[in-house]
């Protein structure tokens, strides 16, 4: 099939650009597309081709080419974000591939994904989509919605078996409670076997008139107490050890998970919720170990009672043996049908559940605007409602729950009461023995306590694959700040920043726009402009929180991209309009970024900010305690003591971002002071709220809308009397306007004090 010739759908001939792809010689190439970055979005080479016949591709890291005939079925789903683009191949039931590429390359991946669009419409008998204003592409209209995210995977059990990459370590131990599971098992096992000759050659002959063989009463109770004994021994064994193991498994999971998310970007914790972060790594891991240390020892426990409690029915007599598996089909069948809804169900519990932690995450931080704006009703509400949501979502599992226990109790009940009346026909016809129907019954029980406990572990297990599915959620999401395959080190950092041509775009929205900007070693440049002008976005570009579209950032003429990203960042200070302080001292927080610091250095950085006097004041000086977010101190000191941090770690590239911004007059000179110090050397790009505070920058740049509109200094912009003259003349008529109604205030107050005797 060879699709119409058009100007959007005109085929590309095949040569070697298509890098060695199996091509036949009756396909026409209609699209390709070069990626760049692997599953973990680690740089490489690969490269997608769009025949008339099929979509073939050779994913970086990869030699091979994989292809996928082209049918009505196949669907080819687009998404970017924060400077990655995806691709998803996907058929009516599951996902068959997914790239990953830099949107430097995605003007491409839209290419190829309205050729694939057109060549699905030509099998179905489509006539092809109209080209849209401004080409192929569609790139009149950069603000339109982008395709669907790719859909969330279905929850199953089978995320459980994910577990054994963190149990893999401790096989060894793993096999040895497992070999003393089989091992007390089977000792538990002995007891009622040797019911039958306590009760067919003691109990029955002395009712009989026969005497009593002490000899082997005294043999069988010791049998009894010896297997009762070792089946404690080896159950003591197998659950400290298992137990043991269980627990390191859940903290390696817990702090797989936590290093996890501490690598991935900016990106990933914008769109999520603090506390639905802290209940998959503290509860759901918890829920994972209780199942692996308890719930999975007795299932095991279970199945090999189960199995050998079988064996021996069937090697004393396999009719009984029979009547005793008839409830069986009808218990495997209930657990099949509850399964689902319970796999289902406890996945609205967890949603639902994360409801109630984002309430106690955002209220408890936030306390002080909760109390100040006089909303705590307001958020008892919230909690109330989320809670009363959890408990409906509770009610309807339980219901579903308390019929089904019940249920299965009650086949097993019935199927005791058949094997009863079997025995009792079998007795009476002299084919078994009491003594056999004895051991029966107490094997019996025994299957039965086990297959109702097997029943139960239905709910835990669901429980336990909700909350691995979760975990692995975010273990399989990827940074969109990539590393290099082959990074450049850092050594002797001067400073000299460039940028060429720099882009950003969240989804199909342009934020940044072909920027070009060089900063000279040692030189301040002051960014201002209208809030959304993009000045906080360059500085994270800046940074590395999120990787540019297009063009490249270089320092000391290298690309950022090609660094490790930690070891770029140990050269870059960040002062930030709020500063954050953990819960310590002020000493541990101002050497947060160099933890070996000794107490001369902290004391000589804090000198530095002018932060000594105030810390000197605190009651145990720089052994005080700050409150969580450092509301132990006021918001200058807080700053101050961030300058401290940023001093400490002596870096080549400072970033001010607005940090005298909410401050009063007074604390903003003591502030500057500090700062003065602080960009002493270094390259700094700083933002700033009050033009005034820029005049000692080298240049200031003037951005509006992502692009770069004016440069040049303080007092030759307002000569030219353009954009940043307009708003310096705005700021300069706000703060008269603020001055005026304090006089005027002020003045009110004096007259109101007059008028009184």
């Amino acid at each position: 099939m060879t699709l119409p010739e058009s100007s959007a759908t005109r085929p590309v001939p095949p040569g070697p650009s298509h890098g060695g792809a199996p091509l036949d010689s009756s396909e026409n190439v209609l699209a390709r597309l070069s990626v760049d970055l692997d599953t973990r979005l680690h740089f490489g080479q690969g490269e997608i081709i769009l025949t008339d016949q099929r979509l073939m591709a050779q994913s970086p890291g990869h030699d091979g080419w994989r292809q996928w005939p082209l049918s009505a079925s196949l669907r080819l789903l687009h998404h970017d974000h924060a400077g990655v683009g995806h691709l998803q191949l996907t058929d009516a039931s599951q996902q068959l591939a997914v790239w990953h590429f830099t949107l430097a390359h995605d003007p491409a991946a839209l290419q190829l994904l309205a050729a694939f669009e057109r060549a699905q419409g030509a099998l179905v008998g489509e006539q092809p989509a109209a080209v849209p204003p401004g080409g192929a592409l569609g790139l009149a209209t950069p603000d339109r919605e982008e395709t669907a995210a790719p859909p969330e995977p279905s929850p199953s059990t089978w995320a459980l078996l994910r577990v054994w990459r963190f149990a893999h370590p401790y096989r060894w131990p793993l096999a040895v409670g497992f070999g003393l599971t089989l091992a007390s098992t089977a000792a538990t096992l002995v007891p009622p076997y040797l019911t039958m000759p306590l009760m067919d050659k003691v109990l029955i002959p002395f009712q009989n008139g026969h005497p009593i063989d002490v000899r082997l009463v005294a043999l069988l109770l010791a049998g009894l107490l010896g297997s009762s004994l070792l089946a404690w021994a080896l159950g003591w064994a197998k659950t400290y050890i298992l137990a043991l193991v269980s627990e390191r498994i859940g903290a390696d999971l817990r702090t797989a998970t936590y290093e996890h998310l501490l690598r991935l970007s900016l990106e990933y914790f914008s769109g999520r919720r603090t506390g639905d972060l802290m209940s998959r790594i503290g509860s759901e891991t918890d829920r994972i170990n209780v199942f692996l240390s308890l719930h999975l020892l007795d299932f095991a426990t279970d199945v090999l009672m189960m199995l050998m409690t079988a064996a021996i029915l069937f090697s004393i007599n396999p009719l009984l043996a029979l009547v005793t598996l008839v409830p069986l089909p009808v218990i495997g069948w209930m657990i099949h049908v509850v399964r689902d809804r319970l796999r289902t169900g406890f996945e609205k519990i967890d949603r639902v559940w994360s409801e109630v932690t984002n309430v106690l995450a955002d209220t408890i931080p936030g306390i002080r605007v909760v109390k100040a704006f006089a909303q705590a009703a307001r958020e008892a509400g919230r909690f109330r409602d989320a809670n009363r949501r959890n408990l409906a979502v509770n009610d309807r599992l339980n219901r579903l729950w308390s019929l089904f226990s019940p249920t299965v109790t009650l086949l097993t009940e019935v199927g005791l009461l058949v094997v009863w009346a079997c025995g009792i026909w079998l007795v009476s016809r002299h084919q078994v023995t009491v003594g056999v129907l004895t051991a029966f019954i107490a094997y019996i029980g025994r299957f039965y306590t086990r297959l109702d406990s097997m029943s139960r572990i239905v709910s835990v297990t669901q429980k336990a694959a909700s909350g691995a599915r979760r975990i692995f959620e975010i273990l399989d999401h990827v940074s969109s700040v990539p590393e290099s395959r082959n990074p450049k080190s850092l050594t002797h950092v001067q400073g000299r920043i460039e940028l060429r041509d720099v882009a950003l775009r969240y989804g199909n929205r342009s934020v940044i726009r072909g920027l070009n900007l060089s900063i000279a070693p040692g030189e301040m440049v002051g960014l201002v402009g209208h809030s959304g002008a993009g000045k906080s976005t360059l500085v994270n570009l800046i940074c590395r929180f999120y990787d540019v579209s297009q063009g490249a950032i270089l320092v000391d003429g290298i690309d950022v991209r090609d660094m490790r990203v930690a070891e770029y960042r140990r050269n870059i200070g960040l002062v930030l309009q709020e500063p954050f302080l953990f819960f310590g001292t002020v000493a541990e927080n101002i050497a947060y970024g160099k933890p070996g610091a000794t107490r001369d250095e902290i004391i000589a950085a804090a000198r530095a900010a002018h932060a000594h006097e105030f810390i000197l004041r605190l009651p145990q000086g720089y052994d005080s305690l700050v409150g969580e977010r450092g509301q132990g101190l006021s918001g200058g000191e807080r700053q101050r003591v961030s300058i401290a941090r940023a001093l400490l770690i002596d870096p080549r590239i400072l970033i001010l971002d607005e940090a005298t911004a909410s401050v009063d007059t007074e604390t903003e000179r003591e502030i500057q002071k500090a700062l003065d110090n602080l960009v002493r050397g270094r390259t700094t790009i700083a933002i700033a709220h009050r033009l005034s505070t820029l005049r000692k920058a080298n240049r200031l740049v003037v951005l509006d809308k992502g692009d770069k509109v004016e440069e040049g200094t303080h007092s030759g912009l307002l000569a030219r009397r353009g954009a940043y003259w307009r708003l310096y003349q705005a700021q300069a008529r706000q703060e008269q306007a603020e001055r005026d109604a304090r006089q005027t205030a002020e003045a009110g107050d004096t007259d109101g004090e007059g008028t009184h005797p």
